[in-house]
């Protein structure tokens, strides 16, 4: 199998490197960071890439979006993310493609060569092989999702108030509508968003965060884009 190899870690790299290799595979290119992944996939056509999520310069999400690119670049193209984190939001993306099989793999859960490798394997084969951490948190994102998406228009217009800072008289002048309807649609979000009462007031922080991660902006994906990543 000939394999590309996206990761920033030194050690890690060239002992993937050694490992594969011992394997029976050839790994076609060991790149330290994304900024030629889609550059040598196309001139070495390789069959499975392998790439980390944070990688320099930003240390953020761009391996992953450099996965992302390069299955739109090659669809038929099997990646495996060997990450130490979970990146909700494109890891949904990417799972989501059409073509070639997905992997997402932690490395500090795995424990076992053999399986490593085997999974590279079925990944090649055309397994979708996830850790069962990335499905949790996935599924932990999903149900995040579907509560926003049963807010009612007027509450998604409270919520993003409250988002912006703004206290239950400033929304009602804001909205034509009195104190008394702007809590009682709070606290029918806090209810749809299943966020419970206590006596430290985080509901609010926690509605907002919830607005934020429904509503943040994806970054631009392609060959146009930053070529960088997340780390392990």
């Amino acid at each position: 199998m000939r394999i590309l190899i996206v990761e920033d870690s030194v050690l890690l790299r060239e002992g993937l490197v050694r490992l594969l290799a011992d394997a029976g595979h050839e790994v076609v290119a060991a790149l330290p960071d994304a900024s030629r992944a889609l550059t040598e996939a196309a001139d070495l056509d390789p069959d499975l890439a392998i790439v980390d999520v944070r990688l320099p310069p930003t240390f953020t999400d761009e391996g992953l979006r450099a996965a992302i690119a390069l299955r739109g670049q090659d669809p038929s193209l099997a990646v495996l993310v060997f990450s130490q984190y979970v990146e909700e939001r494109y890891a949904a993306d990417l799972i989501a493609q059409p073509g070639g099989a997905i992997g997402y793999l932690l490395k500090d859960r795995v424990t076992d060569v053999s399986e490593f490798l085997e999974s590279i394997e079925r990944i090649r084969e055309g397994a979708t092989v996830l850790d069962p951490e990335v499905v949790a948190q996935l599924l932990t994102r999903r149900s995040r999702d579907e509560q926003i998406s049963r807010l009612t228009e007027r509450e998604r217009s409270v919520l993003a108030l409250i988002a912006e800072g703004k206290s239950n008289g400033a929304i009602s002048r804001i909205l034509f509508v009195s104190e008394g309807a702007v809590e009682k649609h709070i606290t029918s979000i806090f209810s749809k968003l299943g966020l419970e009462q206590d006596d430290t007031g985080n509901r609010r922080v926690l509605a907002v965060l919830a607005h934020i991660d429904a509503t943040a902006p994806q970054a631009p994906v392609g060959p146009s884009a930053h070529q960088n990543g997340m780390n392990r």
